[in-house]
């Protein structure tokens, strides 16, 4: 049962409310496009997005950098593909990706809704791993971010989630309390257990149906979490 004292609600933005997945997709396509790339943008994502999902658990563990991230995903993904660029063309790629990602923003279904329904209720705010030049951007072109109190991200506070000095400073920023906020996140590792570690209420959007311990609460559909709420 959720603290019924809860009076700050803390979202992840990639793959909780922002459709990173979809959205992704457009970019590259936008990329394969510009770049003349011979490959089905299915086929291509059936190989990057584990890739990519490995770089950043990588990079969350500050055992890579950013540059080492958006060209490393590039390079391991074409290889498996049998496909071949220069490291001058996997460069423009990997910044002409961030410049396109955030042109379209559909949002991860019953997120509007959701958050209609909390805005009189909570204070709201943002925790995000994602590169800063971008996740304002994201806010701003999907028309969400006039819900959200305050935005934290790990590049302007030094460290990633779940990482507990990225949730103190999200607190102390917000003015919240640990007893009265809640973390709402996709990833369990990042979002999740890092937040319940630094003592933090916790709901997971596990739409990735993954098996998680019996006293998390999950749910399957955003809209869900007006039950908890």
């Amino acid at each position: 049962m959720m603290n019924k004292n809860i009076k700050h609600v803390f979202f992840d933005l990639d793959h909780t409310l922002w459709d990173f997945d979809k959205n992704s997709s457009l970019a590259f396509e936008m990329i394969f496009e510009k770049f003349n790339i011979n490959l089905e943008v299915d086929v291509f994502l059936s190989q990057y997005q584990p890739v990519n999902l490995k770089y950043w658990k990588l990079y969350r563990e500050e055992r890579v950098s950013k540059e080492e991230l958006r060209r490393g995903r590039l390079v391991d993904t074409f290889t498996k593909l049998e496909k071949k660029y220069s490291l001058q063309v996997i460069d423009e790629i990997s910044h002409d990706y961030i410049a396109f990602l955030p042109l379209n923003n559909y949002l991860i279904e019953g997120t509007l809704e959701l958050l209609e329904y909390l805005r009189p209720k909570y204070h709201m705010h943002i925790i995000t791993n994602g590169f800063k030049e971008v996740q304002n951007t994201k806010l701003n072109n999907a028309g969400i971010k006039k819900y959200f109190k305050t935005v934290t991200n790990s590049e302007e506070v030094g460290v990633k989630k779940p990482n507990p000095l990225i949730f103190e400073h999200a607190l102390k920023v917000s003015g919240a309390q640990v007893f009265d906020s809640v973390m709402i996140g996709d990833n369990y590792e990042a979002d999740i257990l890092g937040a319940e570690l630094f003592g933090l209420n916790t709901i997971c959007f596990n739409y990735h149906k993954e098996k998680l311990p019996k006293d998390n609460v999950e749910v399957s559909k955003l809209i869900h979490i007006k039950n908890y709420l």
